[in-house]
């Protein structure tokens, strides 16, 4: 995922939200996974999770410039990522 934000820099936000435990825990999570390149949002509550019908990890929700959205639950390889941003880009 690093590397496919990276491709989109400036053309795309992508932000990360490592988990609902503690946040040590996410920062570990964010030091292993090398994903310390993202922002990254704590959702303490589980008021995005919520927002984005996300029930468990990985996900990924993908928000266009109206602010609709649409969640994916699961992996997502780089392929498949980028076909993601393109249609999100594409409007």
């Amino acid at each position: 995922m690093a590397a496919v934000a990276a491709e989109y820099e400036g053309r795309v936000t992508f932000l990360g939200m490592p988990g609902r435990g503690a946040v040590g825990e996410m920062r570990e999570f964010v030091a292993d996974t090398g994903t310390g390149g993202l922002t990254h949002v704590v959702d303490g509550d589980g008021a995005l999770w919520q927002r984005f019908e996300v029930f468990s990890q990985p996900a990924f929700a993908f928000i266009g410039a109206d602010g609709t959205a649409r969640t994916f639950s699961g992996s997502l390889d780089p392929e498949s990522l980028r076909r993601a941003v393109d249609e999100l880009l594409a409007g």
